[in-house]
């Protein structure tokens, strides 16, 4: 299908006059999408029980009678304030115990029974309405689940569905202490009952018993989800979908993505760079008003992934963000950049929030894509300049890539539970992989452990927390080589140390003998060039050593088709590493100048240049903050 445009818009917020005016000039710019209604529910039901549909009714007409196609939002991410009163346990606390107040948004509690009544009501009202509505093309189910750190809830409905959960894991309360070594430090339980949350404790809770309330806490997003998914499903047949966001990993959004259509995710390049991305001044200077170069397309791949090969941008970012600790404008260019890339990565549909900037409340200082009093902002003009582009384009078809990572948010929740040193972090060790495989020209897909698809040449599973046999032989029959460690196969799912001892595996006659970790002032150099830092796992066995570091120890053991790296890599050892991984795979690599990506479909080469200035690349010139577009078979420019 040709990818195409869409944006946020909010009836509610403007005067019904404006509707059609603003409908009209939406499919000026080439938009085709439009969604609405994900925090109308104050609107919608002002009162408890008494409706208020008509205004929604029209908006749809009038959007929809423009040729917008409409995807409207279930509302249940900002309850209205007689919510509270009608279920006033229903709030989220926070691990001191202090409940999430009204007057923002995401206040409420997945395990509230309570209120998953209500957001299935609310759901099963508005199918019922605009399920079978011709306007209506697609539903968002809730708003960025896991935003303003939500996930994880401290409540008295918390704690009472936890204890019910880890009494259908575990049946027992033997088997519970069993599990977590409750004999240490006298923690053993005598039924399920006394167990609390992980909070509060005089030092550090044991870990088994946080990760269990991790694990518990995503299943309760994944049930809040389905709760509304199996409302709707039976009342509509057009898409369910949800908006992810960036570097948010406390919840598996693979087993969300299981019980939905389409995978989307709120792309705002320059807000992460500030916000959510550890770099040098030097890196977040040079690319302060374009995002890092390998940020977005990392969560467009994993995205990809999550949605089974469909996903869109609900939210692109179209100018100035409101609330990360800078908020510099986007250069000139770099809208239409950031909207080609994420077609060039399978996107669908690439969303722009907003229409219009509010004029007031939280995000006032938002950037839409026309002013809050209706003049055009700068990036009007590049999405009507990017919804050209598309129309010449055509569709975009995505080939699977010859690399692959394992994502596997479980181990997030253990490193984030016992890092053992400052600076271990799930996803900076992960993204570190990525940057490096697209430094070396590669496209990448992602995968999780329980769906790796067959045929790739490589694949890549860093700080895999849980290594069972099935994975291994999944991993052996679907790659040629698999490359694990820094800190794979080290626990168990109840936070054990293997009994085979670390990483336990089959293929490779590899041990972990002592782990240490490093202040960010030391390295351990490797032998040739490159280094470890953060985290360092001595090993031995018999498995051929690759690499070593410059005290004699391994850095790199080889086995039957797997690989184990023993440290924590710095882009040298990495760019070393996936090197010798390409000349064993037999893998053509190539090299990458700053800020500058490729991106392989199945006929069209995407060059992809993040920086301000021109970027000359095997005869080829890509002018600043710009994408040139290479026909594959023969090549030529489009």
């Amino acid at each position: 299908m040709k990818p195409e445009l869409g944006v946020c818009y909010y009836p509610e917020h403007w005067p019904e006059a404006m509707w059609a005016d603003d409908a009209a000039q939406m499919v000026e710019t080439g938009l085709t999408w439009v969604r609405i209604g994900e925090f109308a529910w104050s609107r919608i039901e002002p009162q408890s029980g008494v409706l208020q549909f008509e205004w929604l009714d029209r908006a749809i007409e009038t959007l929809g009678a423009a040729g917008l196609k409409v995807v409207l939002g279930t509302p249940t991410a900002t309850p209205p304030r007689w919510m509270l009163d009608k279920h006033p346990d229903m709030l989220a606390a926070d691990e001191n115990g202090n409940p999430r107040k009204f007057g923002s948004r995401r206040h409420y509690c997945f395990s509230h029974q309570g209120y998953i009544d209500e957001s299935t009501r609310i759901a099963r009202i508005l199918g019922e309405r605009y399920g079978k509505n011709p306007h209506v093309v697609a539903w968002q189910i809730d708003n960025e689940y896991g935003c303003h750190d939500t996930t994880l809830s401290y409540s008295a409905a918390a704690q009472q569905a936890f204890r019910h959960w880890l009494a259908e894991r575990y049946g027992t309360i033997e088997t519970l202490n069993r599990a977590w070594g409750n004999v240490f430090w006298s923690m053993e339980y005598r039924n399920f009952s006394e167990i609390d949350l992980p909070d509060q404790t005089v030092t550090e809770p044991n870990p088994a018993h946080v990760l269990a309330f991790r694990r518990f806490s995503s299943d309760q997003v994944a049930a809040f989800n389905k709760a509304q998914v199996d409302t709707l499903r039976p009342l509509t047949d057009a898409p369910l979908l949800h908006n992810y966001m960036g570097r948010i990993l406390d919840f598996d959004h693979f087993k969300v993505g299981a019980d939905l259509d389409i995978a989307t995710w709120d792309s705002y390049p320059i807000g992460f760079l500030s916000d959510r991305l550890e770099a040098d001044d030097a890196h977040k200077t040079a690319f302060l008003q374009q995002g890092d170069p390998d940020m977005q397309a990392f969560h467009h791949d994993l995205y990809r992934a999550v949605g089974r090969g469909r996903w869109w941008v609900m939210e692109q970012q179209p100018g100035p963000v409101n609330w990360a600790p800078y908020n510099p404008a986007p250069l000139p260019g770099m809208v239409r950049l950031w909207s080609v890339e994420a077609v060039a990565h399978g996107a669908e549909v690439v969303s722009y929030f907003r229409w219009r900037q509010a004029p007031f409340a939280q995000e006032q200082m938002h950037a839409g894509l026309l002013t809050s009093n209706n003049h055009p902002a700068a990036a009007l003009a590049e999405a009507r300049q990017t919804a050209d582009d598309l129309n010449s384009l055509g569709a975009v078809q995505q080939i699977q890539a010859k690399v692959a990572i394992l994502f596997d948010y479980a181990s997030d929740w253990a490193w984030t539970t016992q890092p053992q040193g400052a600076g271990f972090d799930y996803f900076r060790l992960v993204f570190s992989a990525y940057r490096a495989l697209r430094r070396a020209g590669l496209s990448v897909d992602f995968v999780s452990a329980k769906d790796i698809p067959a045929d790739y040449s490589v694949i890549f599973a860093p700080g895999l927390a849980t290594m069972d046999p099935d994975l291994e032989q999944r991993l052996a029959e679907r790659c040629d080589l698999a490359i694990l460690g820094p800190r794979s196969g080290a626990i168990t799912r109840d936070f054990q140390i293997p009994e085979k001892g670390r990483p336990g595996l089959s293929r490779i006659d590899c041990d972990v003998d002592l782990v240490e970790t490093l202040p960010p002032t030391v390295e351990r150099t490797v032998k040739g060039g490159g280094a470890a830092r953060h985290w360092i796992d001595r090993l031995s066995g018999t498995a051929k050593d690759l690499l070593s570091f410059e005290d004699g120890t391994p850095a790199l053991k080889a086995g039957d088709g797997i690989w184990y790296l023993a440290g924590f890599p710095d882009a040298d050892l990495w760019d070393r590493v996936i090197a010798m991984a390409a000349e064993e795979a037999e893998l053509t690599l190539r090299r990458m100048p700053q800020g500058l990506r490729l991106r392989e479909t199945a006929n069209h080469d995407f060059l992809i240049n993040y920086n301000a200035g021109p970027v000359n690349w095997n005869g080829l010139t890509v002018e600043g903050c710009d994408v040139k577009i290479l026909k594959r078979n023969p090549p030529e420019l489009t």
